[in-house]
């Protein structure tokens, strides 16, 4: 098999016991299992829920904390705790762990998205294995942002991942809920995520994790337009993770041919926040469809939001959303330029979005 780059998330289903604490079987299991994936030469990332797991108890909490407050301080006690549980396992194998804590913002910001890639790949060359967690001490929605997994995709596609392996409870997506009907089918391969899926799946999860089916359906889609190939599912044993890469996994695939790997600047364009909107004519649309070309000044006739050179909006045209790009002009600026022709301009650019900069949605 030829060297892997690949992404494990755990969740806290699979990591805990029926009291919501750390399990250390559990935890051996999946240490076991990336190390035979590792001893193959392939490059493993973790991300990994289990710092308010691993930190209630200490705060004198009899159950897991349902609070904020709680969850927050947990989060701050559980996670060198966590860390370091990792870090003896894995040396027991020769392989040091390094501590990785990201939030949303992290992949918002452009200069932080670049330091993350620069970390990750300096990590990954001295082979040391990232272990990677929000930073749910500090952060407010990200405590309830899909317990890691949308993390895990935006990780997968940062680094260029080969494969996203979800590991939780359920062995994959199912035609209804397995919890409510017995009768209900599993979906081995998939090669993309519909809104029908999304609705099917709503609900449908772990009693222990914040994130159920659709936050891991949702999580694949963003890995798949990343070019990242995924799997949902469960398994145990040290082969595992070994027989999910050989497609022999006790879950559900999701990939297709020929996927794409989309380069970081546009996956910075893909998924941080947008700061405004441009209506653009027919003729612009086919030019930044069909002809690949950029979007110029002529072809825009509304600007909404106030944004500045360097953020990202989203470009709208007669079939409606059409993608999103890096803005060459403040909403200031552009409000004078737009609908002009480039022999009018006075700006030191003409472009408003380069196809450099310029994601198709």
């Amino acid at each position: 098999m030829e060297k892997k780059r690949i992404v494990v998330k755990i969740g806290s289903s699979s990591l805990t016991n029926s009291k919501g604490e750390i399990d250390y079987v559990k935890m051996k299991d999946h240490v076991d299992s990336i190390y035979q994936v590792v001893k193959e030469g392939h490059e493993v990332l973790l991300v990994s829920s289990g710092a308010v797991a691993a930190g209630f108890r200490k705060l004198g909490y009899p159950t897991r904390p349902v609070t904020l407050k709680g969850k927050q301080a947990a989060a701050a006690v559980g996670q060198s705790l966590l860390i370091q549980l990792y870090a003896d396992q894995f040396a027991k194998y020769g392989i040091t762990t390094a501590q990785v804590l990201l939030t949303r913002t992290d992949f918002s910001n452009k200069e932080r998205y670049k330091n993350a890639f620069a970390t990750f790949s300096e990590l990954l060359e001295r082979s040391i294995l990232p272990i990677v967690n929000e930073n749910d001490t500090v952060s407010v929605t990200e405590l309830t942002f899909g317990d890691n997994d949308m993390l895990s995709a935006l990780v997968s596609g940062l680094v260029h991942a080969d494969q996203l392996i979800i590991l939780t409870d359920i062995n994959g997506f199912y035609d209804d809920n397995p919890l409510k009907n017995p009768k209900a089918k599993r979906i081995r391969h998939l090669t993309e995520i519909t809104d029908d899926m999304l609705q099917l799946a709503k609900g449908a999860g772990s009693k222990v994790g914040t994130g159920g089916m659709q936050s891991k359906l949702l999580a694949a889609r963003t890995a798949l337009k990343a070019g990242v190939k995924v799997f949902i599912g469960k398994g145990s044993g040290p082969n595992k993770l070994l027989d999910i890469l050989n497609g022999h996994g006790d879950g559900t695939y999701i990939d297709r041919d020929h996927l794409a790997i989309l380069p970081n600047q546009k996956q910075w364009i893909s998924f941080t926040e947008t700061k405004g909107k441009l209506f653009i004519d027919k003729g612009a649309e086919e030019a930044l469809l069909l002809r690949g070309k950029s979007l110029l000044p002529a072809g825009i006739f509304r600007v909404e939001g106030e944004f500045d050179r360097g953020d990202v909006v989203e470009v709208y045209g007669e079939s409606g959303l059409l993608g999103r790009g890096e803005v060459l002009y403040s909403s200031k600026e552009l409000a004078f330029a737009c609908g002009k022709k480039t022999e009018e301009l006075h700006s030191g650019y003409i472009e408003v979005i380069h196809r450099d900069k310029w994601v198709k949605l």
